[in-house]
């Protein structure tokens, strides 16, 4: 115990006597680094927001944004944190604080720390790629009373090149996807992003992103009676699921978090399995070549933001997915893994794997207990009930494996009350393909219409050996509108469900459609 600490701002923090179940949040506000602020204490606000140093496929390191009031504190042992308070002083404001300052992006103050870390985060990125170089310092977005289209230097008076959700200066928005401020707006906080530079080469924050990250380190804090463990090995970890009955798997937290935070969850055992290499690798065997197509595997804790950037559009019904699932703030610690894990039926990942016809490995500790046992499940077979699975208490989720080819035509449509950042009411996944104009295999994953993600498998054998025509489509819509067992809640009826079920099949027509006279033209 007396070993355990988290570095923040430079400064190594040791961490004796804090509850097993603390947050980041509330350990930091409780050492005095009251920068950070507890919104809405579900990863909705980004008031808590902090920067993370997490490896690079390079050996360096990048500074991550994510939820402070989501991650458990021991999670964070042994590793790096800057929080708002590290960005900058009084008197030596850093670039995010004074480009905020300037632009009037802040009025009461209390999202402010979290934009600024959010935004301190996409101004390190290492791979943000200016659109018009000479534009980069002291232009804002277009239409602004200082920005570009106001004053430009181009030729020909135009607006620089960018589209509405990146700067001019290469800054990604969807950084601040998970960043709510409910008084100043977003367009100062907007054109404070747009004006940020590249770091210069003695600023200490981009230095420290040449040197390599924390490593993972073996965590066990017990206190008052409860656990904390991060065990240093995939078989220590499955052997404690075996020996310990009470034992909670965590991962990203993102979900458990929401549990301790707004429902006073406690667990006298949490294990986290977020570091462990063995569940954190991305792999591809694909031998086109002999015809015998191959697999895509992701590792089950593998951040869903680093499997984006891994993946980098090479299977793009899982791009679409991404920019929709919750906000850059949790994609940065939720997991694949984890999603599947609570056997949620609003998860948005499941429908969207469901329709990639992916497999679940689980594992076990061996029966002599020295390695791993594993066991492949079909993701349509793997949810059982509500949040039940076939999963046994003694196994984990390590790794979701999506078999090649992929079908030709993909779509994911999510229907939220938001466009981003929010729980879906109904989300549909489609997979087909169509050869000569005909439907030869389709897979349709459906989330939010049942107790369980599913299969809309009568959808699929109406599809199945059909012209890909209006007639077919508005046929297969009528099945698909009865497909699943839809409720009434407060995010929608079971009537509004079952319409979009329908008119989720009948856009993908229209899409392909515009798709295929776009290619004719």
């Amino acid at each position: 115990m007396t070993d355990i600490a988290v570095t923040v701002n430079g400064q190594q923090r040791p961490l004796v006597g804090t509850p097993a179940h603390a947050t980041a949040l509330d350990w930091l506000r409780d050492s005095g680094l009251s920068g950070s602020k507890e919104g809405c204490a579900e990863g909705e606000c980004g008031a808590c927001a902090m920067l993370l140093a997490t490896p690079t496929t390079d050996g360096g390191t990048a500074w991550t944004p994510v939820n402070a009031c989501l991650v458990p504190v021991y999670a964070l042992d042994g590793q790096e944190i800057i929080t708002a308070e590290g960005l900058g002083s009084v008197d030596d404001l850093h670039p995010v604080q004074s480009k905020l300052a300037e632009a009037g992006g802040s009025q009461c103050g209390y999202c402010t720390p979290g934009f600024a870390c959010s935004m301190a985060g996409e101004y390190y990125r290492a791979d943000r790629t200016p659109s018009v170089p000479e534009l980069v310092e002291g232009t804002a977005s277009m239409g602004s009373a200082t920005g570009p289209c106001a004053t430009t230097d181009t030729a020909d008076g135009s607006c620089p090149v960018h589209d509405p959700e990146h700067g001019p200066n290469g800054f990604d928005l969807h950084a601040l996807s998970g960043n709510l401020c409910r008084c100043t707006g977003y367009r100062p906080i907007r054109d404070a992003a747009y004006t940020l530079g590249s770091p210069e080469a003695d600023d200490p924050l981009q230095q420290r992103l040449a040197q390599p990250a924390p490593e993972p380190v073996a965590t066990d804090a017990e206190v008052d009676g409860a656990r904390f463990v991060r065990p240093a090995t995939l078989v220590e970890a499955l052997r404690i699921l075996r020996d310990e009955k009470d034992a909670l798997l965590v991962a990203g937290s993102t979900d458990w978090g929401v549990e301790v935070n707004i429902r006073g969850r406690r667990a006298p055992l949490v294990v986290a399995i977020e570091q462990l290499s063995e569940l954190r690798a991305l792999t591809i065997e694909d031998d086109v070549a002999s015809g015998a197509g191959g697999f895509i595997e992701i590792g089950a804790a593998l951040p869903l933001s680093e499997v984006e950037k891994r993946l980098d559009g090479r299977i793009p019904l899982l791009a679409q997915l991404f920019p929709q699932f919750a906000s850059r703030l949790i994609r940065n610690r939720g997991t694949f893994g984890g999603n599947l894990g609570t056997g949620s039926p609003i998860g948005d990942t499941p429908p969207a794997l469901l329709a990639l016809r992916a497999r679940v490995v689980l594992a076990s500790l061996s029966e002599d207990g020295s390695g791993v046992a594993e066991r492949e499940v079909d993701l349509a077979d793997y949810f059982t009930g509500y949040r039940q699975t076939v999963k046994r208490p003694d196994e984990l989720i390590r790794a979701i494996r999506i078999p090649l080819p992929l079908a030709t035509t993909t779509a994911f449509h999510k229907i939220a009350k938001r466009r981003f950042d929010d729980i879906s009411s109904v989300a549909v996944a489609f997979a087909l393909d169509i050869d000569g104009g005909v439907v030869t295999a389709a897979t349709i994953g459906l989330g939010g219409v049942a107790a369980t993600p599913l299969r809309a498998r009568a959808t699929e054998d109406a599809l199945i050996g059909k012209p890909w025509n209006i007639a077919t489509v508005k046929a297969a819509a009528e099945i698909l509108r009865g497909e699943g067992t839809p409720m009434s809640d407060h995010r929608a009826s079971s009537e509004y469900r079952s319409h979009m079920l329908g008119t989720a099949l009948l856009k993908l027509y229209s899409a392909t459609v515009i798709e295929s006279k776009e290619v004719s033209a």
